[in-house]
């Protein structure tokens, strides 16, 4: 669902970053008041994992379209909705300006669509509600779920929202958001189950890792095996089951396609637009997850193992850098 700049007008752009930079800002404040080091490593991993997981499209059967993992369900259920909007702004920014996958101008769109929602309306709604009066299984498989499912409808309609308001494309609005939804809603049910079984594996590994998680007597590893486990995941997911992933559009593109007959829209080429492209082309070492110029598979894993690597040790630099989770308790 990553929006490219063709389908953003710069005032719409400029609003979408002042959004998210607001909820940016305030996660950062929240986030240094609190006492839990032990999330810096989470962070970093977990980051990794879900920039990871985003390279796997899965096919949704009978479409001829994919999806991809968003995270930011995974991630508030694990660090609690600040930190993990801060790795999701992560995950999105080395995707957007390494990789070229998303629009630079669209960066603050996106960083709304996909982790604003997931990250807080997917906690304040479902996971912390449902976790109040204990943790099970059933309710972290029903919690992941329902918020993947709401979240990432949510984000399908801010998508079409902020196309009508930038009004640069032709696509019409009634049409594009009734193509847009039902494809996300099969893609918010898979993103569920995917984001469960993480879940049900934390739980059953260290369940104190869990937000809203009361109990610290059943671990079956050490805090240091389970994240050495989610690493070693992120890298083998990154470096070898990335070359799996489906070759279908993804559910924008897809959604783009039935209505204009390309999965790309070109923008007008000048302007923010036009600078927003040409620092892209000088940041994206990697674009489309590959060597330039090659159709190379290294260059797939490469992009995944690399990708993951740069991820966590940006969210890790910048909870150093920052101070977060410095705060000593009194």
């Amino acid at each position: 669902m990553h929006m490219a700049d063709a389908l953003v007008a710069p005032a719409v752009a400029a609003t979408m970053y002042v959004c998210s930079g607001g909820a940016a800002g305030f996660s950062v404040k929240k986030v240094r008041l609190e006492s839990d080091p032990k999330k810096i490593p989470v962070m970093g991993v977990m980051g990794a994992f879900v920039f990871a997981a985003q390279m796997i499209n899965f096919t949704i059967p009978g479409t001829g379209s994919s999806g991809h993992l968003c995270g930011g369900m995974m991630l508030t259920a694990l660090l609690g909705p600040y930190a993990a909007f801060l790795t999701m702004i992560g995950v999105l920014l080395i995707q957007c300006l390494l990789f070229a996958d998303g629009g630079l101008l669209a960066l603050g769109c996106n960083i709304w669509n996909m982790a604003f929602y997931g990250c807080f309306l997917g906690y304040f709604l479902f996971w912390r509600p449902m976790m109040k009066k204990g943790m099970s299984r059933g309710k972290i498989v029903g919690a992941s779920i329902l918020g993947c499912v709401v979240t990432l409808q949510l984000g399908a309609f801010s998508v079409a929202l902020e196309t009508l308001a930038s009004g640069i494309t032709d696509l019409p609005f009634s049409v594009f958001v009734a193509t847009m939804q039902p494809i996300h809603l099969a893609i918010g049910l898979v993103e569920g189950l995917i984001t469960a079984a993480v879940l049900l594996f934390v739980y059953e590994a260290r369940p104190e890792m869990l937000s809203c998680s009361e109990e610290r007597a059943k671990s079956r590893f050490s805090f240091k095996k389970t994240i050495a486990i989610l690493g070693i995941a992120a890298l083998v997911i990154g470096g070898a089951v990335s070359l799996a992933a489906s070759s279908n559009p993804d559910g924008l593109e897809w959604s783009m396609e039935r209505l204009t007959g390309s999965t790309e829209l070109e923008n007008d080429g000048t302007g923010a637009h036009a600078a927003a492209e040409e620092i892209q082309e000088k940041t994206a070492l990697l674009p489309d997850y590959g060597f330039k110029n090659s159709d190379s598979t290294f260059g797939t894993s490469f992009s995944g193992i690399a990708g993951s690597a740069v991820v966590l040790i940006v969210c890790v630099g910048a909870c150093y850098a920052f101070r977060f989770f410095k705060k000593k308790k009194s």
